[in-house]
């Protein structure tokens, strides 16, 4: 697949997210939350035609907060930094919303366990991280932006290549 062609692929395919994510959040009445976006656009794509993604099973997306607990969120590592997820570039967002889809990944990679070799986030067995990429406008490669995901749901940022982690606040 050239990569002209894997760009389009990508974007149909969160476009076809973005939709479905987009009908939900309208449907349910929103999160109630000042920053939550209401907007619900009309998209037509084909993500059905979408190549299924290789390789092993991303972990399972984290759980939705409800409301009232929200306010009881606690960072996995309190010297970690946290981010808001709005806060996040809009193709982090693009990420997220893959993982918690389930696919399909645009990088045969995405999905691989990370093995957390420089300690970066709290110290775990091997096989309870897995990585994904964030598209990198303008790079030719996979870039060095990062979303890694826990088993426990939680989800880290890293704009760095691993160089540091933030932990993702879905409260904001």
């Amino acid at each position: 697949m050239t990569s002209k062609n894997r760009v389009l692929v990508l974007v149909a395919v969160l476009l076809a997210v973005l939709a479905a994510v987009a009908g939900c959040g309208s449907a349910g009445g929103g999160t109630g939350h000042p920053k939550a976006s209401t907007s619900t656009a009309a998209v037509s794509t084909s993500a059905a035609s979408a190549p299924r993604p290789t390789g092993p099973k991303p972990s399972a997306p984290g759980p939705t907060v409800p409301p009232s607990a929200a306010a009881t969120w606690v960072p996995t590592d309190p010297a970690l930094a946290d981010v808001c997820r709005t806060r996040l570039p809009g193709e982090a967002r693009d990420t997220l919303a893959l993982i918690a889809a389930g696919g399909p990944y645009p990088y045969r990679s995405d999905g691989i366990v990370f093995e957390n070799r420089e300690n970066r986030l709290p110290r775990k067995a091997s096989g309870y991280y897995h990585e994904f990429t964030v598209v990198t406008p303008g790079s030719a490669d996979r870039g060095a932006r990062r979303v890694v995901t826990g088993n426990a749901g939680e989800q880290y940022w890293t704009a760095d290549h691993y160089g540091t982690f933030q932990e993702i606040d879905a409260r904001c």
